[in-house]
Formats: structure tokens, C-alpha cells, sequence
């Protein structure tokens, strides 16, 4: 993940110093463990202000609002009884070249400012500290105490102290070629790793980018560099010094990840707050949607695995049930043949009574005969006791390895973190296995509302109808109960674990072979048997589908459906 850099941090506190000051702060909601949101509202519009002190991720910039969930952290609380109302004045560096910066608030634009917000974007060692005007510290993101930390400490009612100072040169913009290019190959090695440690201000990716300009590779050695070369690198690093002062940034995305100065980029955007939102709400979405998928995941395989054991246990119960009928032909038969026995027989073989066949019988030699065929009778009674006793529980056990297996497919068609959505979808199955208790909340701390949404995937038949398909059980349900209208039709691969697939269909119009086929695909497609060839599909009029009660999310029965074959392979996504 591409590290908020000098040079970008720049760049995205003069567009906010410039598009949103002053502003009142109206609210403050802390998104996760890591971020918090100002709402500032200005004379023409009202945005969200984001910080955030993710140790590989901390950036601020102009971000999309926070989700309508409760806010259940202390600090944002902190924040908002302290700045709530108040004017955002000014947002500023602590001291040149320092990725520190101090966000000043004020009863009213031009007064001095009364409490001091300091965003502190250092790597693992970012946080976020609010003092009062005399820089007591009223409280922090992530308190640092003396035994953690002799040099620094960071906690309430101590003085807030600026972080060590920098020990690397402070790049010139006069600095002259002859002396940049002497401190630079003072020492020999690579360009790249000489620039680094010996200028402030710098970064990996600024320097790959400001390379790449100057057709210099980062491994290449200082003393291979010809006069040629430094000479384009110096007019490199003089047009980054320049636009470090006049602030006309040029952001956009590169093959690697984002600039704020033009260089390699293959698309501009609108501006530096657009960029940094959209950079690191996917990478952390990205991070989060991939630790969350392994646990889900994780979690469904123990659970999975352990009613898989509880089924095959009740299976050799009923296995055992199905020999009561033996017991009581045995019992029957010695029942016939008093006359038989003998004392202390362990064993007597009698003739069925249909086909004549000897059936040897078991007999415990402290019984006589009668006794021994009540014993028989008596496990004939508790077997078929058990076949009833067990049965239901077999089906209530299949059922619940059903209903998460379904999840299972849900989770496994979600692989790999595309948009937003993707990550919404997952968080929505998490809340699921929460409100059916198979999770604890208090496991997963970020919490989203328990409503579904409605970013289904959609796709066009080849007649142009829509097609709409649930991403998880919640969707599933809403799309077959709620969204699905009397013209539709309705489709899932034929008892596997799959989404619930809609094709909306106009009044009066029908749909054609070929929308039926490509429904059918889509729908064997976003199932368990992805990878087959060919899958059995259902299909029917979503009024022909129920939901029994007390049924789990996802799972429905139908009838009057037909069957079409679906080839998930035809399928590209």
C-alpha cells in the first residue's frame, strides 16, 4: 500500500485550505478503530473531512459520508462535546517537512483558535491528538504511555511535544546542480536509496515516478550516471520543489498506484481528495473484505464440520434402527420353536418363517427361551423408539448443513474484492451468521446496517431484459419476496447451494430461448457447481415459491418449476 507521502500531504491540505475553510464542524463519526470523520459545513456545501491513523494507510482528504450505523467510540465522542459548532480556521503544517499537521478550530473565522487537532501521518506511528489552546493534550486516538515510549509519551493532561526533529537535509529549491549532485554521490550506491537517506520529504513512490520521468532505473548505481542523467533528474527534482511551493499538482493514477505531480500517470482525476478517498477506501476495503472472507469462511468449516460428524452419527442410529425388524423376527421365531431350546444354548438356528432359510439367533445361556425372545423383543421396541427420536434430529441437522452450505456458496462466489459492494455483501452475510447466532458480535467490531441492500448484480439478456441475482441470503430473500413482480420468472440451479436469480419481464412480452438459456447459465454460474459443465436449473413464477416459516434466510421451496440445463462456463464475469 502506496504510504501518504510529504508531497501528497501537501497537496490535499492546500485543496481543503482552499475549497473548505473556514467551516463549521457539525459532527464527528468515528468509521472503524482507525478513522474519523468531520462533518464541515461551509457557506455552499456541506462534506466529511477524513483522518485516519491506519498505521499502513493514515491520510486526511475530502471523503464519502460515514454509514448510518451507531457510533459506539469514546473518541469521536470526545471530539465532537469539544469542536462540535465550532469554526474550522486553518489547517497547517507544525514545521516545514514535518507530516504533521495542525487543524485549528475557533468560535469564529479570524478569532485565535481555541483547540488545536494535530493529525500526526508517520507510518505505524500516525495518531490523532486534540489540545486545548495552551497544547494540554485533552485526549488521543492512541495514547502512548512512558514505559512505551521515554522519549514521547502521549496522554491526557500532559503537554503535547512535536515529534523528534528531522536528521536528513531539507531539500532547496536554490540548492544549486553541482552541491545536489555532490551530497547525492558523496557516498556511492544506488540513486534511488542515496536520495532517501539523505533528503527529508521523500518517499519510495515519489522517487520511482520522478525516476521513471528522468529514464533512470531506481537500481541504477551513481557512479554509472552520466552528465545526462543527472541533468534530467535535476530538472525533475527542481520541477517537484517548484510545485511543492506553487501547488499546482497534477493527480491521477498510475500503473502502481496514484501521483499528485503528473508523472507516469495513465488517468488524471478531479482533484487530490478524489483521489486519496478512492485510493485508500479500496485498499483498506480491500484488506478488510479479504481478512473477513478467510474468517467467515474459517468459521463455516468448523461449523460445517462438526454437524457433518453430529449427521453421521444420527445416520448410524438409524442404521442400527433398520435391524429392529430382525430383532423381532427372531423373537417370532424362537417364540415358535419352544421346543428347541436347550439349556444353556448359546446360539439356535431356526427356519424362516417364508423362505425356509436357517437364520441363526443369539442366545445368552443364563435365559431360557421366553426370556431370551423378550430381550429380543424389548431391542426391537428401542430401535424402532430410536428410528423416531432420531429422525427429526437428522432433519434438523441437515437442514442447518444446508442453509450453510448456501452460505458457504454465497461467500465462496465472492472472491476477490472488486467495488464497495463486494465488501457490503460480505459484511451483510457476517451480520446474518450473527442474527442466527452463529457468530458473536462482539467478535467483529465493524457493524453495518442490518437492512439489505439492493446492489444485486445485474446483467442484460440477450432480448435486453434484466436479470438480477442476490449476492447473499438476505438479497436472495428480498429479491424473491419483495422485488420480484408477476411477470418475472425465477430461477436457481436444482438443489445445490446457489443466489436466487430474477428475469423481469415487461407486461405482454415473453421471454425467447436464448433469455431462458442465459438466465439458466448465470444462475449455474452463481451456484456451488460453478466449475461443472452442465447444471440443472429451476424455474417457475416467483409466486410458486414459498418461504415455510420459521425457515432460515436463503432457503425456499417451489413447485409447478421446470427444468433447463445451465452451462456456467459460457458464463464470463
Amino acid at each position: 500500500m502506496q504510504p501518504l507521502d510529504f508531497t501528497t500531504l501537501t497537496a490535499t491540505c492546500g485543496e481543503i485550505r482552499a475549497n473548505w475553510l473556514p467551516a463549521r464542524a457539525e459532527q464527528v463519526f468515528q468509521r472503524d478503530r482507525c478513522t474519523i470523520a468531520i462533518a464541515l459545513r461551509t457557506i455552499t456545501k456541506r462534506d466529511w473531512l477524513q483522518i485516519s491513523w491506519h498505521p499502513q494507510a493514515a491520510h486526511i482528504c475530502i471523503a464519502d459520508p460515514p454509514p448510518r450505523i451507531p457510533d459506539t467510540f469514546t473518541f469521536s465522542q470526545q471530539l465532537v462535546h469539544q469542536l462540535g459548532g465550532l469554526a474550522l480556521t486553518d489547517i497547517d503544517f507544525i514545521c516545514p517537512w514535518e507530516r504533521v499537521i495542525d487543524l485549528k478550530f475557533a468560535r469564529r473565522p479570524g478569532e485565535e483558535a481555541v483547540y488545536h487537532l494535530y493529525a500526526e501521518i508517520m507510518g505505524k506511528y500516525s495518531n490523532v491528538i486534540l489540545t486545548d489552546a495552551h497544547n494540554n493534550i485533552i485526549t488521543a486516538a492512541h495514547q502512548v504511555s512512558s514505559q512505551q515510549s521515554s522519549v514521547r509519551p502521549i496522554q491526557t493532561g500532559q503537554l503535547y511535544q512535536t515529534p523528534p526533529k528531522l536528521t536528513n537535509q531539507i531539500p532547496s529549491l536554490h540548492e544549486s546542480l553541482e552541491r545536489w549532485q555532490e551530497r547525492v554521490s558523496l557516498i556511492p550506491g544506488t540513486i534511488k536509496k542515496q536520495l532517501l537517506k539523505n533528503y527529508s520529504g521523500l518517499s519510495a513512490a515519489l522517487l520511482d515516478s520522478m525516476l521513471f520521468t528522468a529514464n533512470i532505473s531506481p537500481d541504477e548505481h551513481t557512479t554509472n550516471l552520466t552528465a545526462n542523467d543527472w541533468q534530467n533528474l535535476y530538472k525533475c527534482w527542481q520541477y517537484w520543489l517548484t510545485t511543492l511551493e506553487n501547488g499546482n499538482f497534477q493527480p491521477g493514477w498510475t500503473a502502481n498506484g496514484y501521483n499528485v505531480m503528473g508523472w507516469g500517470i495513465i488517468q488524471p482525476t478531479q482533484n487530490v481528495q478524489v483521489l486519496l478517498n478512492n485510493y485508500y477506501r479500496d485498499q483498506i476495503n480491500q484488506q478488510l473484505f479479504a481478512q473477513l472472507r478467510h474468517q467467515l469462511l474459517q468459521k463455516l468449516k468448523n461449523i460445517l464440520a462438526k454437524l457433518t460428524i453430529k449427521a453421521d452419527t444420527f445416520k448410524n442410529r438409524l442404521a442400527q434402527s433398520d435391524m429392529a425388524d430382525e430383532y423381532r423376527q427372531k423373537a417370532d421365531l424362537l417364540m415358535a420353536n419352544l421346543s428347541q431350546w436347550q439349556p444353556g444354548m448359546k446360539e439356535i438356528s431356526l427356519a424362516d418363517f417364508e423362505t425356509g432359510e436357517l437364520i441363526a439367533i443369539a442366545l445368552q445361556p443364563d435365559k431360557n427361551a421366553v426370556q431370551n425372545a423378550q430381550y429380543l423383543y424389548k431391542q426391537h421396541q428401542k430401535l424402532k423408539r430410536a428410528r423416531n427420536a432420531v429422525e427429526p434430529l437428522l432433519l434438523a441437522v441437515q437442514t442447518e448443513i444446508n442453509y450453510l452450505e448456501q452460505v458457504e456458496a454465497s461467500i465462496s462466489q465472492l472472491d476477490n474484492y472488486h467495488t464497495p459492494e463486494d465488501l457490503q455483501a460480505l459484511e451483510e452475510i457476517r451480520n446474518e451468521l450473527i442474527e442466527e447466532k452463529y457468530l458473536q458480535d462482539v467478535e467483529y467490531r465493524r457493524q453495518t446496517n442490518n437492512n439489505p441492500t439492493t446492489n444485486f448484480h445485474r446483467y442484460r439478456s440477450p432480448s435486453g431484459f434484466e436479470i438480477l441475482i442476490g449476492r447473499n441470503n438476505n438479497q436472495n430473500d428480498y429479491l424473491t419476496f419483495r422485488v420480484a413482480g408477476d411477470y418475472d420468472l425465477w430461477f436457481h440451479a436444482q438443489e445445490i447451494p446457489g443466489s436466487h436469480v430474477l428475469l423481469r419481464l415487461e407486461p405482454g412480452k415473453a421471454a425467447e430461448e436464448a433469455d431462458l438459456e442465459y438466465t439458466a447459465n448465470l444462475a449455474a454460474y452463481f451456484s456451488r457447481a460453478r466449475q461443472s459443465e452442465q447444471v440443472p436449473v429451476v424455474y417457475t413464477q416467483p409466486n410458486r415459491v414459498y418461504k415455510p416459516k420459521g425457515t432460515k434466510p436463503g432457503l425456499v421451496v417451489y413447485k409447478q418449476e421446470k427444468i433447463i440445463w445451465g452451462k456456467p462456463g459460457t458464463i464470463d464475469n
